[in-house]
């Protein structure tokens, strides 16, 4: 879990905050969730990612681990089972930076531009 906290945390903009009623970490950007790492109601530990709708069809799909978000939106969140390494490490990364490319997007520009003079003008990694 420390992996994929430390890869939600280094996104630019991101801030991490722990959720007593959730039992889990919360992450956004410009106050837009990006990712939540936590577990399930079976205390399986998952990660949950906003992704693209087509794409998290196909996710679904390929891989048992990756179902419709747990307790988000179904159509637009995956949340993933990590714990038992059947979903790659590097596939989970590249949906945290999927994940992180979708809500950067839906900022206002404003939002966007505070971040980034916020962060002395390095502009963001984007998929």
């Amino acid at each position: 879990m420390e992996h994929l906290r430390a890869a939600c945390k280094a996104k630019l903009g991101a801030t991490e905050t722990y959720v007593e009623d959730w039992s889990a970490f919360n992450y956004k950007i410009g106050g837009k969730m990006l990712a939540i790492i936590g577990t399930d109601g079976k205390k399986k530990p998952l990660i949950s990612l906003k992704c693209d709708v087509g794409e998290s069809e196909i996710l679904r799909q390929q891989y048992e681990d990756i179902v419709p978000g747990y307790y988000l939106n179904k159509q637009h969140w995956n949340s993933i089972y990590y714990d038992n390494h059947r979903v790659p490490i590097e596939l989970i990364e590249e949906l945290i930076d999927h994940s992180y490319s979708l809500i950067w997007h839906s900022l206002p520009k404003k939002k966007r531009a505070d971040i980034l003079k916020n962060s002395g003008g390095v502009k963001p990694r984007l998929p």
